[in-house]
């Protein structure tokens, strides 16, 4: 049976944009990326939003996205690394049809993260510093919460994203 629609879950730099577009494209779906709906609906970056109204005020946002994107059909949803720190969106992501964890290494994670200015202009360090620290301390905490809202998990560590868009496929019998 197919999924409703398929969300990607995993810590910034995982990949789930670039696997959203690839997943979509094989599957003929519609992508959307969570991120990208609470900076237009916010009418500003992340990091804005973080700076100007606070992370409270971002996840309160980004709590009304992650409902209304994990309700649409044959759509496959990139959400934002966090979007599991709240019960409310765990439960709206375990209703949206099949849950995929993007993995990586905390030092791909950072290699990916730094090599991306877009990610730095867009989104704030959610610890003083930033860095390897950070990405091992926030998995560290989110790990549970990934694993809790994971129906497949896909390690992306030098795999090509038609790859990784195969590997989900055939896992989810969409092939």
């Amino acid at each position: 049976m197919s999924p409703q629609s398929i969300a990607l879950i995993g810590y910034r730099g995982s990949g789930k944009t670039a696997v959203a577009q690839a997943l979509a494209a094989r599957l003929g779906w519609e992508w959307v990326d969570a991120d990208v709906e609470v900076e237009e609906r916010a009418g500003k970056s992340i990091a804005a939003i973080f700076a100007d109204d606070g992370e409270t005020s971002f996840r309160d946002l980004e709590a009304i996205v992650v409902d209304l994107l994990c309700l649409r059909k044959q759509t496959v949803v990139a959400l934002g690394g966090g979007a599991i720190l709240r019960e409310v969106n765990r439960k709206a992501i375990r209703g949206c049809g099949a849950v995929v964890w993007l993995q990586a290494s905390v030092e791909t994670l950072e290699a990916r993260i730094t090599g991306d200015p877009a990610t730095a202009a867009r989104r704030p360090n959610l610890t003083a510093g930033g860095g390897r620290a950070e990405i091992s301390r926030l998995l560290t905490e989110r790990t549970p919460h990934y694993r809790a809202c994971a129906t497949l998990e896909v390690d992306t560590e030098d795999k090509s994203l038609a790859d990784i868009a195969d590997e989900i496929v055939a896992a989810l019998g969409q092939a």
